[in-house]
């Protein structure tokens, strides 16, 4: 796995070097420190994996930046690593494409089931962002291992097969044209199952369908079988 760090923090980006080669053998970490030296290494060579991007670089606003990467590296799966944990910057990185947003005052344990998740193919959001009080978004936090496409199939949301298909791109972060593409299916007709999925989970937009998925995935492993809309 190979998997490029965007920070200008020496120190932070040491840090995140430890915590991700000690997630497994033949894993190869990069480290730019600004968006030129980002954009100049994707240029050199695109087949990363992972990229890990803060939102304050020097010379780019990190969001602009995450914005580019989802335009023209749209294979990359991209998380956020930020010390903002504002539920606003959460939501619009979401909603941006990220898979995941992890806070800077994470503890490693947090960082490294946010990666797992992220690389399984799910979508990593903190528990705080959701609404659970400080006490419990440790613990969540640390459940937040699993897959979120295990909650997709929840008999809760009534979706067809294809709206699950269309719900589990949708939580990958891909825009309705890839997943036309890859579902081989035109754009209205992605645009129809994406209205269909958002009134099935009572949510309005892309990012509340991806908070509320992993939502429920969580109250599902406390013991909880209710779920209610996010409110944002």
């Amino acid at each position: 796995m190979k998997v490029l760090l965007i920070d200008d923090h020496p120190l932070i980006v040491s840090a995140l070097q430890s915590v991700i080669q000690g997630l497994g053998d033949n894993i190869q970490v990069n480290s730019a420190d600004s968006g030129k030296a980002a954009r100049a290494a994707l240029a050199q060579d695109a087949q990363y994996d992972l990229v890990l991007l803060d939102l304050h670089l020097g010379d780019a606003n990190g969001f602009d930046l995450l914005s580019e990467l989802r335009e023209i590296y749209p294979a990359i799966a991209v998380v956020v690593i930020s010390a903002s944990d504002r539920t606003s910057d959460v939501i619009r990185a979401i909603d941006m494409g990220a898979m995941g947003f992890v806070p800077k005052r994470a503890s490693n344990e947090t960082l490294v089931a946010a990666l797992k998740q992220v690389m399984s193919g799910g979508v990593y959001v903190p528990a705080m962002s959701m609404g659970t009080d400080a006490a419990s978004a440790q613990t969540e936090q640390q459940r937040h291992e699993q897959d979120l496409h295990a909650a997709i199939h929840l008999p809760q949301w009534g979706l067809t097969p294809r709206q699950t298909d269309v719900l589990a791109s949708l939580l990958k972060g891909h825009p309705n044209k890839l997943i036309a593409r890859e579902l081989n299916l035109s754009v209205e007709t992605v645009k129809d199952h994406v209205a269909a999925v958002l009134r099935a989970l009572g949510v309005s937009s892309r990012t509340q369908a991806v908070i509320a998925v992993s939502q429920a995935l969580q109250k599902q492993q406390s013991g909880f079988s209710a779920w209610r809309p996010v409110q944002r």
